[in-house]
Order: C-alpha cells, then structure tokens, then sequence
C-alpha cells in the first residue's frame, strides 16, 4: 500500500526536510521523493494506519507499570530481602539467598604491598567448555604475566610465589584457602567443574603449566571490593557488584550466624557473601519479559534478581519487548528486522549507549538499529520510544539495587542512616528511594 503526500514549498531544496517530516510524523520509510512544478510527492510504503503506534505506546506504558518501584514497593523489597538474610544465616539451605561464610574476619586497615594481576576475559567456548580447559586458561594467563615479570618482583629462592584467588561464582568455603564450587552463574554452564574445590582445579592446572604458585587465600569479587572500601574507610559495612552479574558482601556480627561452627573469631565479625542474585520475592515488579527469558536461560528458576539488573541480561529484556513491539504493533514496518529473533543480540552496553544518547536527532540510536538489527531507516518517534524502553529497564535495575537497604536494616545501621540523612551527611553509601 503506498499513500502520495503533496506538499507546496518555494524552493526545490526542501525536498530533504519534506521526507524527514513525513517519515517523523507517520514512522515510514520514503522512497526517493519525485519533484514537479515546486508540488513535492513522496511516495510512502509500509505504512499502516496511525494506530500502530498507539498499540506500540500501550505496549510500553503497560511495561511501564508493571516495572514500577514507588518507595513503598521498594521498602517491601528491603523488608523480604532482611528476612531472607536471617533464614540464609540460620541454616544451610534455609533461603534462596545462599549468605555464604567467607572466613574473612579482618579486612584490611592500612598500607599493603603487592602485584595486581586481573584476568577477566573468558573466551564464550569456555563459558560452556570443561573445567579442565576454564582452569587451563587461567594458569597460562598467569604463568604469561610471570614471565614479564621484573626480577624485583621474584621471590627469594625456595619460596613459592603467593596468589589471592579471586572467584567470582557461588562457592561454599570450607576454609580460607579451599571451596567448592556451588553452582554457575552469569551465562556459565561448565558441569563437571559444579562440586569441585576450585583451589585444587587451579592448582593442578598451575602444575601443568609448571608454575610454582599457591593460593593463600579464596575470595568472592563482593569481599575483595568490600576490603578495598573498608581499606579507604572504616566505616564501610558493605559491597555491591553491579556488572555482568551482581551479588553482595557484607560485615556481620559473628554471634548472629547459627549456621556457624565452631570458635567464634577473635575480631567478633565474619565478612558474608549473600549471593543476592539469587533472591526472590513476591514484591519483585517481574514482567512478563522476565519469565520467558528466565525460562530459556541456562539455569531457570535461578538467579531471578540478577536477571532483572545485571549487564548480562538488561539488554535482552529489551530486545524481548522490541520484539513484541514489532509482532503486534508493526513497530519496524510490516516484516521484523530478522536480527531482533537473535536471543542477546543487543547487549547491555548497546542499550545504554541508546539510553545515553542526547543529540537532538537521536544519532546513536539510530546507528546502534542499524548496526546491530539491521534496521536502516528508522523514525524520530520510533528512536524516542525506543530510549523509553531504555529508561524504563534502565531505571527499575537502579532502584532494585537499593536493596542494600535490607542489609543496612539487617545489621541496624538504618536509624544511624536515617539520623545522618536528617543532620545532612551520611556515612554510609545511601541510595535515594
């Protein structure tokens, strides 16, 4: 179906802006625009009626109410998320929230010395590999690092060199130096690593390299950032990784774990990974987006907080309702961008790259269409829904991650945050909900 659109201009140049209007004002795609005797006809097709777009803002008002987080609803969060923590302290198994004993109970004061190696780019084919080849990897990394090494890094003759592990998956710790793992997280699926120390994995895999190397000591990415917070300042009661996953770490008094066996450590405090992106509740605003893609996730029914506010799967979430846009709304004309069926295609940092866009013609949006789903012509209106999208999954992520409030109210410092927030200085990292 093609609609003709005459419009009267005084100059032949305006042949341009008139296209961009019309494709603004009705969301299509002008051909090449045909001038006689100064009437502009633009030939237009793929158009259906305005009520498309209608059907495509219901669409997105609808996921906005549905991931709405007024402070009522988030304070309802914080509440569930402290009573998970006392179940998860009680007994192993007693919550979704795993609170895992990190057996740190001194977290740095002052100056330390040493050499920051950081590993953090796995290869996807070994996401889902075997523990073998994930281990592998890692000690050939570390045994390249060594070998550019100064010699006034070596260690004296006799003397192993000293490694801080750090693993950034749910581990139970039987001890500083040993763990197993518990389970994957984050897109990981390595099977036969699940229920193996991952000390004795790393090991063994030095040893194939010939490195001479122990680790002395096996920690959580959640408690390494809450060491270098508290190594800042003292005050600093907790942590919270916001990245491709997201978990938290927190300082507790040692005589409120019942789960604990055995002494209690001198300094009164253990360090606990919560492994919070495994909490669940009824008070979590889940759309249906949510759902379908914790269903064809690698670990459903798991992790279901991690997935409504980590890098790993923002992006995903709004690739499902750009999908949905385009199959009841026509929301990219009548056939769907092919790219958009892709499962992850468009990543996090694309969508936030689209969030952030603030020039007046919305340029990054439409590079990132066309780039990424192949969409090459693409409206205003359609570029502004679309950062709307963004904002939407964008905000719900931030106000969920002020959970942290259940933590604070946990350990009782949400009286002394409260006072603070009244006399106007705070001590404590403070999200505003």
């Amino acid at each position: 179906m093609a609609l003709q659109l005459a419009i009267k201009w005084d100059h032949r140049d305006d042949v341009d802006r008139a296209s961009d209007m019309a494709r603004d004002e009705l969301g299509c795609r002008p051909e090449v625009p045909i001038v006689d005797d100064l009437k502009i006809t633009i030939s237009l097709s793929k158009i259906k009626s305005s009520g498309r777009w209608a059907k495509a803002e219901a669409i997105l008002r609808e996921l906005e109410e549905k991931c709405g987080a007024p402070k009522a609803k988030l304070r309802q969060v914080a509440d569930a998320m402290t009573m998970e923590m006392h179940a998860g302290l009680a007994s192993e198994g007693g919550s979704k929230l795993k609170m895992l004993i990190s057996y740190v109970d001194n977290l740095p004061t002052g100056p330390s010395n040493g050499t920051l190696v950081i590993e953090g780019m796995i290869p996807p084919h070994l996401m889902v590999g075997s523990s073998h080849e994930l281990f592998d990897f890692i000690a050939a990394a570390l045994a390249k690092f060594v070998a550019t090494e100064s010699e006034d890094f070596h260690p004296p003759p006799g003397r192993q060199r000293e490694l801080g592990f750090t693993f950034s998956f749910p581990v139970r710790q039987l001890s500083l130096v040993s763990g197993t793992l518990i389970k994957w997280t984050k897109g990981f699926l390595i099977e036969d690593a699940v229920g193996q120390d991952v000390v004795g994995e790393l090991t063994k895999a030095m040893e194939r390299v010939g490195l001479d190397m122990r680790v002395t000591a096996l920690v959580n990415d959640t408690v390494g950032t809450l060491a270098g917070g508290r190594y800042d300042n003292p005050d600093v009661i907790a942590a919270v990784i916001l990245g491709t996953g997201t978990n938290a770490a927190y300082v507790e008094r040692a005589h409120a774990i019942p789960k604990w066996q055995g002494l209690l450590p001198k300094t009164g405090e253990m360090v606990i990974n919560m492994e919070w992106g495994s909490f669940q509740s009824s008070h979590l605003p889940l759309t249906e987006y949510d759902q379908s893609l914790d269903a064809e996730s690698l670990n459903p029914g798991e992790q279901i907080f991690e997935k409504m506010i980590s890098g790993m799967y923002l992006g995903e979430l709004v690739r499902r309702v750009l999908c949905r846009m385009a199959e009841e709304a026509d929301f990219f004309g009548y056939d769907i961008p092919p790219k958009l069926k892709i499962p992850f295609i468009l990543r996090t940092y694309n969508m936030l790259a689209m969030h952030h866009d603030t020039s007046s013609d919305l340029k990054v949006v439409g590079s990132t269409l066309n780039d990424i789903l192949e969409v090459p012509n693409s409206s205003l209106k359609m570029r502004k829904m679309i950062v709307e999208l963004c904002d939407i999954a964008a905000s719900r992520g931030a106000r969920l991650a002020g959970g942290i409030l259940g933590i604070i109210k946990k350990v009782g410092r949400d009286a002394v945050m409260q006072r603070e927030r009244r006399e106007g200085y705070h001590s404590i990292g403070w999200w505003s909900v």
